[in-house]
Order: C-alpha cells, then sequence, then structure tokens
C-alpha cells in the first residue's frame, strides 16, 4: 500500500517508521529547508534520535506526497489539520484519510472530525487515529494499542489491516466524536496532573486528579454525543493514565512547568514541541460552559495557564469544594 504522511514531526515520524516495515511511505512536511535536512540526515528534527528508513521518501510538495496514495494519514496538529486538508482537497477531494491530532480547534472549538467536513466536505472514507502511544515508543517498535474511529466500517477494516504490525495493534470504533473527544479533554487533565506531580502532592493526589479527570471527560463526552463505553477504552481511561503518569508526556511536562512558577511561554519554548492542552483548554471550557456542564479540574487549568491563579491556590480552590457524592 502506498500511505502519505502529512507531518514530519515526532508523531508523524514515527507512525512512518513503523509503517515503512511494510508499505511504501511518503513523509511530508511544509518546509523545503526541513525536506533537504531530513533527507540529509535521514531523520526528523522532532525525533533525531531514531533513523528514518531509506524506503521512506521525503517530500514538501503536497501533491507529490500523496499522488498514489492509497491512505492519507494526517498527523500535524490540530491547529494545522484545516490547513492541510484543504490543500488535500485541491488535489483529491475524496482521499482515504485519517488524523492522529487530539484536540480543540482554538478559533472555532471543533475537533477534528468537523474541521475535515468543512475542509473535505466530500470525503467519506475518513476516520481518528487515536489512543495510548508516545512517539518514540512506537517508533522502536514497542508494543503499542491504538483504537481507529470511523463511521465507514469497510474503510475501517481496511485501514485497521494496512496499520496494525506485529508490535502495533489497532481496534476498531464506529463512535468517532468519543474517540476524539477522549484524546482531547486528556491533554488539558494531564496539565493538571504534571502541576500535581510538580508540586509533591503525591500518589494519592495524583490517583484522585485522574479518576475525577474521567468523569469531567465522560460528562463532557456523553452530552456531546460520544458513548460511556468508549472512555472506558484506549481512547479515554488507556490515553489519560498514559499522558497523566509519564515524563514523555508534552502536556503533563507544561503542567510541572507551572508548579514550579514558570512562564508558560518559556516552558512551551523548553518543549520545542506542540501541548495539544495548552490550545484546548481555553476552547474545551467555552463549550462546557455552553452546554452547562461542570468542568472544575478544566477551570482551574485555564486559570493557571492564564496566569490568573498560580498552580497552589489552583489546588487548594479544587480541595475546597463542597463534598458531594461521587455519582
Amino acid at each position: 500500500m502506498e500511505v502519505a504522511i502529512l507531518g514530519a514531526g515526532a508523531w508523524g515520524t514515527a507512525l512512518a517508521v513503523a509503517l515503512a516495515r511494510d508499505h511504501r511511505v511518503a513523509l511530508w512536511t511544509r518546509s523545503a529547508a526541513d525536506r533537504d535536512e531530513i533527507r540529509a540526515r535521514r531523520a526528523s528534527l522532532r525525533l533525531p534520535e531514531v533513523a528514518l528508513p531509506a524506503s521512506v521518501a521525503v517530500e514538501s510538495d503536497l501533491r507529490e506526497a500523496i499522488a498514489r496514495a492509497d491512505l492519507v494519514v494526517v498527523a500535524t496538529s490540530t491547529e494545522g489539520l484545516r490547513p492541510v486538508a484543504r490543500s488535500v482537497a485541491e488535489v483529491t477531494p475524496r482521499p482515504s484519510l485519517l488524523w492522529a491530532c487530539k484536540g480543540f480547534e482554538k478559533a472555532s472549538g471543533l475537533t477534528a472530525h468537523r474541521i475535515v467536513a468543512e475542509a473535505l466536505p466530500q470525503a467519506r472514507r475518513v476516520g481518528a487515529l487515536s489512543g495510548p502511544s508516545f512517539a518514540i515508543e512506537v517508533a522502536h517498535g514497542l508494543p503499542t494499542a491504538l483504537v481507529l474511529a470511523s463511521a465507514d466500517a469497510g474503510f475501517a477494516s481496511s485501514s485497521i489491516d494496512a496499520l496494525s504490525g506485529q508490535r502495533l495493534r489497532v481496534y476498531s470504533s464506529a463512535d468517532v466524536i468519543g474517540v476524539e473527544i477522549g484524546g482531547a479533554v486528556k491533554n488539558v487533565i494531564a496539565i493538571a496532573a504534571g502541576i500535581c506531580d510538580g508540586l509533591a502532592l503525591g500518589r494519592n493526589a495524583r490517583a484522585a486528579l485522574i479518576t475525577r479527570g474521567l468523569a469531567e471527560i465522560v460528562r463532557f463526552g456523553v452530552a456531546s454525543g460520544g458513548r460511556p463505553e468508549t472512555f472506558m477504552g484506549l481512547a479515554g481511561l488507556g490515553d489519560l493514565v498514559l499522558t497523566c503518569t509519564a515524563d514523555l508526556s508534552r502536556n503533563h511536562r507544561v503542567g510541572t512547568g507551572l508548579a514550579e512558577g514558570l512562564p508558560l511561554d518559556t516552558i512551551l519554548h523548553r518543549l520545542g514541541h506542540v501541548a495539544e492542552g495548552v490550545e484546548s483548554a481555553p476552547a474545551l471550557l467555552r463549550q462546557a460552559r455552553r452546554m452547562s456542564i461542570e468542568m472544575p479540574i478544566t477551570q482551574a487549568v485555564c486559570d493557571v495557564l492564564a496566569g490568573s491563579l498560580s498552580a497552589p491556590d489552583a489546588v487548594q480552590r479544587l480541595l475546597a469544594r463542597d463534598p458531594k457524592p461521587e455519582q
């Protein structure tokens, strides 16, 4: 199969490495300078410790990258999805396309499937790829389980066959909304978990925060049309646990930086990667308010990101909330 991966960041590169074992892969970056450097080094600028297989073609011409593709995988940030999808539409209006971004578009508050519906209105064979996955581990061939959500069962089945390998297991789901919301909201909760760990509040506190964070994901997700069982699976609980408990998590590292009292700009500069939760948190909170859904952890994260509340004060505010039944 011919696979085009759009976005040469860490996750796009990891997928290129993993899929190159069984498929012909084109890895696209929008910058010609980055293309030349990746070609010369045979390594991504965002994942420099992993060698890019010689069989992976690196392109900066989108038309060239997707001209022969049987499957297009968009591995940009959520903010980059719309312009890339529009560019794809100019080449082929009905691609077989997956997206691997997890967030809410900053201006519109939309998740990826609605962005794709607007940018590629004629596309039908589309879906979301999500689940607990650090790029570096996928690139090194460590065992990973993902979920692919699509309204088209035939497309989901053929895509899963193509993506699955000896160390990469992909499950199917028809709940596109639930899978996307699980992947997007967990990034916000992971910032809170980073704050918790950065303040050395202990494992008890982290476990409580993850559990109550899951409650926020379920409340918001079900109200948005997701299925409750989705949030107990890979794209919900699985991704939440991974992102909230590991130093490899970009959003968790944002939280630990905030706990240290560092300015957000400094944290993001040091990170050198996109942390989706930073842009997603305000968009998520706006939607939650419109839907009258209580999300105290999300509110606290937004206040700390905005600089209107310190990390220790945010924790104190959460602890001072009135007791109530868990369910």
